[in-house]
């Protein structure tokens, strides 16, 4: 059988690349890893080694071998670089440029392009390139500084985002000028406010078009739903092996990240939040995680992982719809994973605890500002029971305690409620010299059954 890939391809990598003058091994040695058949429509297969640009739709083509290589050798690429390709097309430039620098982030305007482009190098293991749709000349600011950009299509002048976009040091090789014919151009930054450019030579490709570029008067075609979220999805094969260095870089130092509501679904969802969250911990060095659950249901979680001596409700913890959304073995093995990581810690201040949000605990925070107060200030707590009484015929059914007061058949138990928590805060100070942690809980829970009332 015909093997392309050691007759057709090694006759173009030493022909029509080396021959010529590329001698930078590692852009050889990608080219001979690359196969362009891959890249190219089928029906063009048996052309993919010819010495020429072919179509690949969209009025776009698939450049020239030699061409491609020539921008590689020119970018001066290195194994840590992070490169940027504009004008994507088929994904056969992104591919090559992978397989000799760290990250590489393809752009490209047209939808069916980058979509295709994507799906193409997540099959064929091209496991660092990420491409979306977007304006190529606007280049990718979230990702930005790039150490290398490389331009496939010729601009009326070099994008002044794109020279931002690169790092002190890095190289922007574009084609530059009229449609019919350009200059290959190599623009080095020398500093914070500084590039030098170089002439490579004639080149001619496809317009560069975008705000920065040549206009058009060809409007994009909106995305449905299901192509936008296959445009800015990232895949993955499974939870424990992805990596997450571009997730939490997007992160940057951002003080709360908040998972979504999209976690509330499958266990796969679930164990995706775990591992984002203990990511979280360890490397961005976060110390709360906040459920959207009961404070005092939380607060037994945050006891067991965090070792403190504050009182568990005596209930059982999560027996309320929805009982699946923290009750359940995803849940329990981040518990597990995050009481053993706080272990290793010797300094209490520095543990990540598990904190509830939630306000509908209107029974149990009741009962918990009583047990602290009991066990501290025996009168603090007759006087508490005497303000919370007016929600004792609620507590089990708060919605109806708030029809009866809107409704004007009984009196509201805000100032009741509210005179509690005030007592409770103008006391923290003399109580927390006795137990921090304790006083924290009870003042939550304080603060919480207010809240509940309103």
């Amino acid at each position: 059988m015909y093997d392309i890939r050691s007759d057709a391809q090694r006759d173009m990598v030493e022909r029509q690349i080396a021959a010529r003058g590329v001698r930078d091994h590692n852009v050889l040695r990608a080219m001979h890893d690359v196969r362009r058949e891959d890249f190219v429509p089928s029906d063009l297969v048996e052309f993919a080694y010819d010495d020429e640009p072919l179509p690949i739709g969209e009025e776009q083509t698939i450049s020239q071998p030699y061409v491609v290589a020539l921008m590689l050798e020119a970018l001066e690429l290195k194994p840590d670089d992070r490169v940027l390709d504009v004008g994507t097309g088929s994904g056969y430039a992104a591919a090559a440029a992978s397989r000799i620098a760290r990250s590489v982030f393809g752009i490209e305007r047209h939808a069916r392009l980058a979509r295709a482009a994507a799906e193409r190098c997540r099959r064929l293991g091209f496991a660092n390139v990420r491409v979306r749709r977007g304006d190529g000349t606007l280049g990718w600011p979230e990702e930005a500084p790039f150490d290398a950009i490389m331009v496939g299509a010729g601009g009326p002048d070099v994008p002044a985002a794109l020279r931002s976009q690169l790092a002190v040091g890095g190289r922007l090789v574009i084609p530059v000028g009229p449609a019919r014919v350009q200059q290959l151009l190599r623009v080095r930054r020398t500093g914070p406010e500084t590039w030098v450019e170089e002439d490579l030579g004639p080149v001619r490709f496809v317009p560069l078009i975008g705000q920065e570029g040549w206009a058009t008067d060809k409007p994009e075609e909106p995305l449905s739903l299901s192509e936008l979220v296959a445009e800015s999805a990232e895949p993955f094969e499974s939870v424990r092996d992805v990596q997450l260095d571009a997730l939490l870089a997007r992160i940057g130092n951002a003080r709360v990240v908040a998972l979504g509501e999209a976690t509330h679904g499958t266990a796969e969802f679930y164990d995706m939040r775990a591992r984002i969250t203990r990511e979280l911990i360890e490397r961005k060095g976060f110390t709360v995680v906040a459920l959207e659950a009961d404070w005092p249901e939380a607060q037994r979680l945050d006891r067991y992982v965090r070792g403190t001596d504050v009182e568990p409700h005596p209930e059982e913890a999560f027996d309320r719809f929805p009982t699946w959304m923290w009750a359940n073995e995803q849940v329990m093995s981040f518990v597990e994973w995050l009481r053993s990581h706080n272990h290793a810690i010797s300094d209490p201040s520095r543990r990540a605890g598990v904190y509830g949000l939630d306000l509908y605990s209107l029974h149990r925070s009741i009962a918990a500002v009583l047990r602290y107060l009991d066990s501290v200030d025996v009168d603090a707590a007759r006087v508490a029971r005497h303000r919370y009484g007016c929600l004792d015929p609620w507590q089990q059914d708060p919605a109806a305690y708030g029809a009866a007061v809107l409704a004007g058949r009984y009196e509201a138990c805000e100032s009741s409620v509210v005179a509690m928590l005030t007592e409770m805060t103008r006391r923290r100070l003399s109580l927390a010299s006795q137990d921090a942690e304790r006083v924290f809980d009870a003042e939550r829970n304080a603060e919480l059954v207010a809240h509940a009332e309103q």
